[in-house]
């Protein structure tokens, strides 16, 4: 079973073929490449300068998706200050097609 670890949106990910993952917001396409950091291959591990040559990470991208809702509050006892900002991340559902 062949493995990889990919870089996108300033996250790593250990993905192998047929996983889906949310990741950071990509563009609306229907596929994707990635280069890999690193390949595992059974016995084998091959670890890239950054990026290890002659290896494609291809994926299809299944839809956005918006995560949970995080909420931050700002309050001063004694003072009537408070806010309540709540924030909702952006979120690309891909699906790993082959390693290659």
């Amino acid at each position: 079973m062949k493995k990889a670890v990919i870089s996108t949106g300033g996250h790593q990910y250990v993905v192998s073929e047929g996983d889906i993952l949310e990741v950071e917001l990509l563009k609306d396409e229907k596929k994707t490449e990635f280069e890999p950091l690193l390949v595992i291959d059974g016995d084998k591990t091959t670890v890239g300068k950054p990026y290890v040559s002659g290896v494609k990470v291809t994926a299809d991208i299944i839809g956005n998706t918006r995560g949970e809702k995080v909420t931050a509050i700002r309050y001063k006892a004694k003072k009537r200050v408070r806010k309540v900002h709540g924030h909702k991340q952006h979120y690309t559902q891909i699906q790993i097609k082959k390693i290659v």
